[in-house]
């Protein structure tokens, strides 16, 4: 008696009025939006415009599906025309049946159409999901447990897989005897999570190797891949069901390693960083103003929140091109050296110290005879200007400083009244000798 196992479902499909749901299906289309959220978000972090996930999805899915039940049928076809075989089941695809490399086969196909018709190139769709398929791989491979499919040989571990015996009399639905539905008679390896588990892990693993060296040209696609056939490797020697065999071993085994040593070598060949992409009509200038007008003018028929349009096609730039393209809205030239970071102010020194020698507290000595600085040998017009320059620059440096100003405005004053009148107070010119008034406060 086995005191540990996982259990599987006894019921694949449930009816609700009338028309099927399948645990089978269910689990793809769960797959696909995980895949396409990863990929979108992956994107935008790109440069692509919003949702353009979901135009590759369109081409995509559905050339993914029907290349999945080609490869398939070509390899296991003696259940569809061999000897009790129904060729019509070629399309029940709800019964189970995909190979992922006629899924990926295919998706690459609509993915190619999909960029020709957004104007980007293959590999920054197949770089943006890397990541995402491998998780829609995971989720997926529940499918084949509700299914009670694809299981490995018997194994006598705890986490032993028990499988239904399922009424092909009515599918969906495991055989029932005595109203206990009907079990084989071991344990077996349940192959559908260890391949979940490692899709996950390799979701995790091209992720960071993607962020720390950024890949690009398809390289972190090249790197799914070639993660991805390593398990698959050894996982689909462990499993049982009906498959062709060369030298005794199952063909998707030798397509693992083909498909492993392709990636392989496309990953060491091709070189180059990640791609990013800007509009194809992107500004490299500044927009000119345009003229003011008197008539003022309101769109009745605007949007209070305008919608992006989305570009008609991409160019590939660098990634410091981008990010100044993300910043500015501007696209930099090509070779053009990175802006450099705005400089900061610099902070006002506080006035008003004993120590201050700053040109708004300077005040020469009365008996100075400099040319330049002398209190004594300027005129009073001339003290009067230099005061009021004074007190202005003072009054923007603040009111400690001000207070100082004024002080030596009243200093520069006194020395008026005894100083030598300058050339502008010769009386030759007509002009009056008096000293000038002190500058009014608000001057100050």
């Amino acid at each position: 008696m086995k005191l540990a196992a996982i259990p599987s479902p006894t019921t694949s499909v449930w009816h609700v009025l009338g028309l099927p749901i399948r645990a089978y299906a269910l689990c793809i289309v769960a797959g696909i939006v995980v895949a396409v959220l990863v990929m979108e978000h992956r994107l935008r972090r790109r440069g692509v415009a919003p949702w353009a996930s979901l135009d590759m999805a369109v081409w995509a899915v559905p050339f993914g599906i029907i290349g999945a039940r080609i490869y398939h049928v070509i390899t296991s076809p003696a259940e569809y025309f061999g000897d009790g075989g129904h060729p019509i089941r070629v399309f029940q695809i709800w019964e189970g049946g995909l190979g992922i490399w006629g899924a990926v086969a295919g998706g690459a196909l609509g993915a190619w159409l999909a960029a020709r018709q957004l104007g980007l190139p293959l590999a920054v769709f197949a770089d943006a999901l890397a990541p995402g398929l491998p998780l829609a791989q995971a989720i997926g491979r529940f499918g084949n447990w509700f299914n009670n499919e694809l299981y490995g040989s018997v194994t006598t571990l705890p986490w032993g897989l028990r499988v239904h015996d399922m009424d092909r009399s009515n599918p969906g639905h495991a055989t029932v005897i005595d109203g206990k539905p009907v079990t084989l008679p071991d344990l077996y390896h349940p192959t559908f999570l260890y391949e979940a588990v490692w899709d996950v892990g390799v979701a995790v693993l091209v992720w960071l190797l993607d962020r720390r060296f950024k890949f690009g040209r398809g390289r972190a696609f090249a790197l799914y891949v070639m993660a991805y056939t390593l398990g698959r490797c050894w996982i689909e020697m462990l499993r049982i069901d009906d498959a062709n065999h060369f030298f005794g071993i199952r063909l998707n085994v030798f397509t693992s390693i083909v498909v492993f040593l392709l990636a392989l070598a496309y990953f060491l060949v091709v070189r180059g960083p990640r791609e990013y992409v800007v509009p194809i009509d992107a500004p490299e200038t500044e927009p000119e103003p345009q003229p003011a007008s008197d008539v003022d003018q309101v769109d009745v028929g605007a949007s209070a929140t305008p919608v992006a349009k989305a570009p008609r096609a991409y160019q590939v730039v660098s990634e410091d091109r981008f990010r100044a393209y993300e910043r500015t809205g501007i696209l930099p030239p090509a070779g053009a050296a990175p802006e450099p970071a705005a400089a900061q102010p610099e902070p006002v020194t506080p006035a008003g110290s004993a120590g201050d020698t700053g040109p708004a507290t300077d005040a020469a000595p009365a008996g100075n005879a400099g040319p330049a600085g002398s209190t004594a040998d300027a005129g009073p017009a001339a003290k009067t200007a230099a005061s009021t320059g004074a007190t202005e620059t003072a009054a923007e440096a603040g009111a400690t400083r001000t207070a100082t100003e004024a002080g030596s405005t009243q200093a520069a004053a006194g020395d008026d009244a005894t100083g030598d009148a300058g050339p502008a107070a010769s009386p030759s010119e007509g002009d009056d000798a008096r000293p000038a008034a002190p500058a009014s406060a608000d001057e100050r």
